[in-house]
């Protein structure tokens, strides 16, 4: 399996923590939080990632290098013109993509088997799956319709009442909708894409019950350190 990790973004909610380093590379324990992403990945049988880098990836680059001595393959696709939003950075790493593919963000964990999420997606006829979880709000605002196994309606911008479930923050996707549906050398989002696939009938949903965890506000930061505490007070 490969995963597509997006760390080019500024982390400008984190203010100061993030002016000389990447979100990716914000110390936990002595380890960047990249670092915690990839340990999770291999420990489900990932060992190919491409990073999208960005803001200082120099950083990032210099820190984990090709991945041997993490137990991965890393490819490095380069926002060198200025950002591109989360859709353009994947589309900038075309060449690098397996036929499918995870694609997830530079500041989320997310504990729970990569394996069954993969292995639900080759079930299914669509060219795209979301992971997604009934957040009811609590988080974050909801922002997907899910039922029967499949995504209703995903809007990121217009969230409505009747949406409980969230998009957990990683998904699988056919090469194919890289292809043909993300533009070249231009700004865009992935919400924009995962919309478009939604109102087709083109997105596969698949639920979890385990919470995610973002570093990408202080909020996140603070709760994903008293995760790794009750985790280690827990072996």
């Amino acid at each position: 399996m490969q995963c597509v990790i997006l760390t080019g973004g500024l982390g400008t909610r984190l203010g100061g923590l993030t002016r000389s380093i990447p979100k990716a590379m914000i110390s936990f324990e002595g380890k960047p939080f990249l670092e915690y992403q990839i340990e999770w990945l291999v420990r489900n049988g990932v060992y190919d990632v491409v990073l999208c880098v960005g803001f200082l990836s120099e950083q990032i680059e210099g820190y984990f290098g090709t991945g041997e001595r993490f137990g991965v393959h890393i490819t490095y696709s380069y926002e060198t013109e200025g950002l591109l939003g989360t859709g353009g950075a994947l589309k900038k790493a075309e060449t690098h993509l397996f036929d499918s593919f995870l694609v997830m963000y530079g500041d989320s964990y997310l504990p729970i088997s990569f394996k069954k999420v993969f292995e639900v997606f080759k079930k299914h006829r669509y060219p795209a799956l979301m992971v997604v979880y009934k957040n009811r709000s609590r988080f974050d605002a909801s922002n997907v319709i899910f039922e029967d196994g499949s995504i209703k309606m995903y809007d990121k911008r217009n969230p409505k009442p009747e949406m409980e479930y969230i998009d957990y923050g990683v998904s699988v996707l056919n090469k194919r909708v890289v292809e043909k549906c993300l533009p070249k050398k231009e700004f865009c989002d992935l919400s924009d894409l995962f919309l478009r696939l939604s109102r087709g009938g083109e997105l596969a949903g698949f639920e979890v019950f385990t919470r995610f965890y973002e570093v990408g506000s202080f909020s996140g930061v603070r709760d994903f350190q008293l995760f790794l505490e009750k985790s280690r007070d827990d072996c």
